[in-house]
């Protein structure tokens, strides 16, 4: 074999490794965290607190309902906003009725919501961390009517 042809070889094996050394690591950084919480029929989260891990690059949030009651008569939701806005956001979703989950059409202050769900049903919502900041001020809540003032609790990131 000529001395040329050998090193153009070796050069493509080197790129090759290259390539792949620096597609692993970004394939390998994806990482996926699962959060559950439940509400039950006495308009209660299961928890008061959430955490989140700050290498997460998305949360895959699972609302369960272990109540008997339908969701037009206790139904819960999970909604995920700035702390700042989390009464506000609760305001507008009352308006927004039950056929949208109790949240206003593209309402830019919701990071995150799951549908609304009656007793027995779960229900799941996936985002990017890259809607939070670590350290951020994040309250979950359900926008149910009446029910935000019981159910709510700290989302904490990082």
């Amino acid at each position: 074999m000529k001395k040329t042809t050998r090193n153009t070889l070796f050069a493509a094996a080197l790129i090759g490794l290259n390539a792949f050394a620096f597609t692993a690591p970004a394939q390998a950084a994806d990482k996926v965290c699962k959060l559950e919480i439940s509400g039950n029929d006495l308009m209660q989260y299961d928890k008061k607190e959430l955490t989140v891990a700050g290498d997460c690059t998305s949360v895959e949030l699972t609302l369960h309902h272990p109540g008997k009651l339908p969701a037009a008569t206790m139904g819960h939701n999970w909604v995920l906003s700035k702390t700042a806005d989390a009464t506000a956001v609760a305001n507008d979703g009352l308006g927004a009725g039950l056929a949208a989950n109790y949240v206003k059409a593209d309402d830019k202050r919701v990071i995150a919501h799951t549908k609304v769900i009656g007793g027995g049903e779960s229900t799941s919502v996936t985002f990017p961390t890259s809607q939070l900041q670590k350290g951020g001020d994040y309250t979950f809540q359900c926008t149910f009517p009446g029910h935000s003032a019981l159910m709510k609790g700290k989302l904490i990131f990082g």
